[in-house]
């Protein structure tokens, strides 16, 4: 009869497990898209700061992402300063899944690239991202 009473109760508490792990779920997708949300605002406000820009995206190229020891999404940024001065760049990085769905945003900056010449740098995500993780140059300033 216990056996009865444990798998009537196993049952119950499957179905209030399964709920509460929805929940969870729902409560992690909400907090992630905080956390994309916040992301997107200071790469924003750090794009505005970023005075008398000019669109450069053109002199700028992505390598293809990877993961570094704490599970953050990196992906090596070259600028090629095509101006006949010195100058300096910030680079909005996307880091989208597989779907197209954005995971996280950084604004990396690029200082006193010599002119025609090139410099390397490193995007990093704000957090750890799981999956298939692909980059993109959301904008890219010069100034």
């Amino acid at each position: 009869m216990s056996t009865a009473a444990a798998c009537s109760g196993g049952g119950g508490s499957a179905s209030s497990t399964a709920s509460e792990a929805a929940s969870a779920a729902a409560s992690a997708a909400s907090r992630g898209a905080d956390v994309v949300a916040s992301a997107t605002a200071a790469a924003g406000e750090k794009l505005h700061n970023f005075k008398n820009g000019v669109n450069a995206r053109s002199d700028v190229e992505l390598g293809k992402p990877s993961t570094d020891g704490d599970g953050r999404a990196t992906v090596k940024v070259t600028v090629k300063n095509s101006a006949d001065s010195k100058k300096s760049y910030a680079i909005q990085v996307n880091f989208r899944d597989r779907s197209g769905n954005l995971l996280d945003t950084v604004v990396v900056t690029v200082d006193d690239v010599g002119a025609k010449a090139s410099k390397d740098a490193t995007a990093r995500s704000n957090r750890k991202l799981s999956g298939e993780v692909k980059a993109e140059v959301g904008q890219a300033l010069r100034h």
